[in-house]
């Protein structure tokens, strides 16, 4: 097979009109041409770290929404699954993978449960990831999140490092905030990535401390303006990555849309093509072409190199996106879940008021990190109650895997003004999570959860939005298409007519029980000051 393209060649830094020639899935010449071509041949792009997961998507029907923008792999963390199952979530993972051309490359999961603070579903010891990274399919330890493991040097967290540095397996970090010597600790314990930087100087101080950065651009997390200027003062140490991506986000763009925004922000085209295309292979040894004769066939065809429109994308010679359409198949998942909780009353989300302030968790639009403030509380009978006045509501955690009691604190920057969501996506443990304006609410949306044995929830009065979630409570079987159409109705209605203000109220709501994630968090055994990395009361004495 022959295809005539104006060819970019990253590593030479160069672009010229070339006829490629493809055997058996290998490209076997590149001869220059004198020909005029009205289209452009690149590498295609990696996200360099996602929970497939937070799609709410298979890993088969993810590849059909993210082969549309000329993404050809992905560095995929499963422990949002494997919270919820363990290795046989993992197992499902790479499985339902193999159904799709898309190249996904799996961690083994280093934190669960990320904490001993929370209940998860399962546990994956030191001996299960000796036992996963021995696998050629498993390709490195996942996000390191038990920073505070590494610093103290518990056991169990640096025999775990220690095994995927024996077998020569990339240690990917996850480390917000961290700096000075307890960051120089951290990587020299051999960590060597970070997704979590959220400044500039964070980001410059960990690339200084020989790291790599990945620019991230979730539905939720967006750290692509605070880091952008590393693109071309380190475009060697940088790549792209979504972590978390929403269906109906995905939809929309992928490592693609973060490509045009660096041109168009006037980022050097091959500085940005590396840290698209080229890093993430050589920094986890991947197998994917990076358009060199030799290589696998692995690349796009666009019409021009500002907006990237795709024309085609082949993955190992094979075409998989033409003429508009992703020529991938679509397979039925075989659900697999770990629900063990029962329905809940009204009385269950009461606080009794006792005396002085609350300490209410302050939630910040495209960040995963929180803010602790200590308000007066609205008491009604004895009880503290939510006050959408304030913006002040309850927020409560429910362990789904036995029965436990109800843990409940307050949150501001949702903005409901009536009703409740809730959703069986909690990272990392993922317990049932939920905000509301009033005790009624908050039950009848967490026994809607509970009654589809994982699902998201918004409820105002009598209007009802459901999106059940029948893998782990954490993913849809259905088309990505349909998942994405039915979550964005869910977003616009919390958004539109209960008031919310985020941009992402699910993602925000998700990562509310993220104990590694600074200030104050919400775990199913209490309310959490991760700053500290310890238990802390809802009542305090004076504003802190």
């Amino acid at each position: 097979m022959q295809i005539k393209s104006n060819l970019v060649d990253i590593q030479k830094r160069e672009i010229y009109p070339a006829i490629i020639t493809i055997k058996e899935g290998v490209i076997d010449s590149i001869v220059k041409s004198d020909e005029i071509y009205e289209r452009y041949m690149l590498p295609g792009f990696i996200d360099a770290h996602v929970h497939i997961e937070s799609s709410m998507l298979t890993p088969s029907n993810f590849a059909k929404l993210a082969l549309r923008h000329g993404t050809v792999a992905t560095i995929s963390d499963p422990h949002e699954i494997a919270n919820v199952v363990g290795i046989k979530g993992i197992e499902f993972m790479i499985n339902d993978a193999s159904n799709s051309p898309l190249k996904f490359h799996f961690g083994a999961p280093s934190c669960v449960p990320a904490t001993t603070f929370e209940t998860s579903g399962a546990t994956i010891d030191s001996k299960d990831i000796q036992s996963l990274l021995e696998r050629k399919d498993i390709y490195y330890l996942s996000e390191m999140m038990n920073f505070p493991g590494v610093l103290f040097e518990d056991p169990e967290v640096m025999a775990k490092i220690e095994i995927a540095k024996q077998l020569g397996k990339p240690i990917d970090g996850h480390a917000p905030g961290l700096r000075g010597d307890d960051l120089s600790t951290y990587i020299n314990a051999g960590i060597t990535t970070d997704h979590e930087a959220y400044s500039y100087e964070e980001g410059l101080e960990k690339i200084d401390k020989g790291m790599k950065i990945l620019i991230r651009e979730g539905s939720a997390a967006k750290n692509y303006d605070a880091l952008k200027k590393l693109i071309d003062e380190y475009p060697n140490s940088c790549m792209f990555c979504s972590d978390d991506k929403h269906p109906d986000d995905l939809m929309q763009g992928h490592i693609n849309e973060l490509v045009k925004r660096s041109i168009k922000e006037g980022y050097d085209l091959f500085n940005i093509l590396q840290i698209a295309c080229i890093n993430p292979i050589e920094h986890y040894n991947l197998d994917i072409g990076k358009l060199q004769v030799g290589d696998k066939a692995d690349f796009i065809i666009v019409d021009n190199l500002q907006e990237f429109n795709l024309i085609e994308s082949y993955i190992d010679g094979e075409s998989v996106f033409k003429d508009e359409k992703v020529l991938a198949k679509s397979v039925q998942s075989q659900a697999i879940n770990n629900f063990n909780c029962q329905p809940k009353e009204s009385d269950d989300f009461k606080v009794p008021y006792q005396n002085g302030l609350i300490r209410v968790i302050k939630a910040i639009d495209h960040e995963l990190i929180t803010k602790e403030v200590d308000e007066e509380p609205k008491v009604e009978d004895g009880f503290v109650v939510a006050d959408s006045t304030r913006d002040i509501l309850k927020i409560a955690l429910i362990n789904r895997y036995q029965e436990a009691d109800v843990v409940v604190d307050f949150i501001e920057g949702f903005g409901l003004n009536e009703g409740a969501i809730a959703s069986s996506i909690a990272h990392d443990s993922h317990n049932i999570i939920a905000v509301g304006c009033d005790d009624a609410s908050i039950t009848q949306a967490i026994n809607l959860v509970i009654k589809n044995q994982g699902a998201i929830v918004a409820l105002k009065g009598d209007e009802e939005f459901v999106l059940p979630l029948d893998i782990g409570g954490l993913m849809s079987s259905l088309d990505g298409e349909m998942v994405a159409q039915k979550y964005q109705e869910i977003n616009v209605f919390v958004k539109e007519q209960m008031g919310s203000r985020l941009d992402a109220p699910f993602m925000t709501l998700s990562f509310m029980a993220l104990l590694v994630i600074p200030e104050l968090k919400l775990s199913d055994k209490g309310l959490f000051d991760s700053t500290h990395f310890a238990f802390t009361d809802l009542f305090c004495d004076k504003r802190e």
